[in-house]
């Protein structure tokens, strides 16, 4: 066996480790689906959990729409508060779900299978979450198609100069985007599902859902190339969503906004933020369904390390910040970062170093990217601590003007967290029904994996390392 084959074969191995068959894969992924005996207590209690919170957001929005956005915290000079917070926080959760999916599927990873389907679902459903705050931030939702350029006689028309009008072709189009590729991509699987079941009813859904699929090589065909067009499509939102709400801030004359490393620094940290929120929900639900040979250790080692690189690059941003203060001479940058040391909010300034600069250090060492524990807590403080970066940014550039006639504080009220809150709770909600309902790993592709395994393989040496294959097994 040569040395190519042998390391293709273990690279295999280590992302579908023991022994597995095609039906097998589908009694243990379709069963999540078909047998509700499968979810533990737990799933019960975060549905719950995520119900309380759906109602702690209607109730906000509700009372919103009919006090107008006085109830929020936001005041002069802090115009932008909590809702813009989360806005960003969420669109960057979302980006870990095109990255895999897309980008991944480009340059051929096969380590993505496992983790792209629960993904592109907290892409949409944080991007979901995301899109509520400017909505309602305008203060008349009702008016929101102003936004968009449609005839009409009064001739008004968006500011197309404005990268708030950017936001919203960009986020619509984000959104469009990623919830195509899910669907597309779900069709092969319900299609298995649709033949799985014995229940009628749910066949004939699946059977709508799958869109009359049968697996034949016109099918799968025209399922390709939809597939990888739409990731072609996808690949380039990776890169310009996340830049256009990072112009948001960038165009402005605000001290610590107005440089030029937004775009890069933004996107970065929103890989980042969105592959802690991939590995807050795969190490739960590995070890609740017994998946622990489908979402192996070495994908949890390679989203540490993409964690860790992308946290790398968020951190260099940070220190950017500081030494352009510094060697620009200009007074007003400079007292922006001796406020965000010292000033009033200088806790939440130092958490956030600590959350997404010296925790994700320990990314460094092998076992700790391995030890779910370890990945877990770092997760979680990742998470936090990108919710405070967009704290630092707004709040914290906003509250201290070029004039200290206009300086003021900011304070978030019960309406605020309530909004906040609810939409953490929705985001929970829509994730565990989507383990109820939904193949939370794709099973065709994982097919095509266990394929590649024991059969035929790619590269110049199918015939070797289909023997070999058959013969580790």
């Amino acid at each position: 066996m040569s040395k190519i084959v042998k390391e293709k074969l273990d690279e295999l191995n280590d992302l579908l480790p023991g022994q597995h068959s095609y039906s097998k894969l589908d009694d243990q992924i379709g069963s999540l689906i078909l047998d509700h005996k499968r979810h533990p207590k737990a799933w019960y209690v975060f549905v719950a959990i995520g119900g309380l919170g759906t109602l702690m957001l209607l109730t906000s929005i509700v009372w919103l729409l009919f006090q107008g956005i006085g109830i929020w915290g936001n005041n002069q000079p802090v115009g932008w508060g909590f809702d813009i917070i989360n806005f960003v926080w969420w669109i960057g959760i979302g980006h870990a779900g095109t990255l895999i999916s897309a980008v991944l599927l480009l340059v051929r990873q096969q380590w993505r299978n496992s983790i792209n389907r629960f993904a592109e679902a907290m892409t949409i459903f944080a991007v979901m979450c995301a899109g509520l705050y400017p909505l309602l931030h305008t203060g008349r939702p009702w008016v929101a198609y102003w936004l968009f350029p449609y005839p009409n006689i009064l001739g008004m028309w968006p500011q197309f100069r404005s990268p708030l009008i950017w936001d919203v072709f960009a986020v619509t189009t984000y959104i469009t985007i990623s919830a195509l590729f899910w669907f597309i991509g779900l069709i092969p699987d319900f299609a298995t599902l649709r033949d799985k079941t014995k229940n009628a009813v749910v066949a004939r859904v699946w059977a709508m859902l799958s869109l009359g699929w049968r697996g034949s090589a016109k099918h799968w065909h025209r399922y390709e190339q939809a597939y990888l067009i739409l990731a072609g499509l996808s690949t380039p939102l990776v890169l310009s969503v996340h830049s256009i709400v990072s112009l948001d801030f960038a165009v402005s004359i605000v001290p610590g906004w107005n440089v030029t490393v937004f775009p890069p620094y933004f996107v970065a940290g929103a890989v980042f933020a969105g592959f802690a929120m991939v590995l807050t929900f795969a190490i739960p639900l590995r070890k609740w369904y017994g998946l622990n040979d489908l979402i192996t250790d070495t994908h949890l080692d390679w989203m540490a390390k993409i964690m860790l690189t992308t946290g790398l690059v968020v951190f260099y941003g940070y220190l950017s910040e500081v030494f352009y203060a510094w060697y620009s001479g200009v007074i007003w940058e400079q007292a922006l970062v001796q406020n965000r040391f010292f000033g009033p909010y200088a806790g939440l300034f130092w958490a956030l170093w600590f959350c997404n600069g010296l925790a994700p250090q320990i990314l460094w060492w092998p076992k700790a990217r391995k030890n779910v524990v370890v990945l877990f807590v770092v997760s979680q403080l990742v998470s936090i601590g990108m919710w405070l970066e967009r704290f630092v940014i707004i709040p914290m550039s906003l509250h201290r003007d070029y004039l200290p006639s206009s300086w003021g504080m900011y304070s978030p009220s019960v309406w605020d967290f309530g909004m906040f809150f609810g939409t953490i709770g929705f985001f929970i909600l829509l994730m565990f029904l989507f383990f109820r309902f939904v193949p939370v790993i794709n099973i065709f592709e994982m097919k095509d994996l266990l394929y590649k395994k024991t059969g035929d393989h790619v590269g110049d040496h199918h015939g070797e390392l289909a023997t070999a294959g058959k013969g580790a097994e």
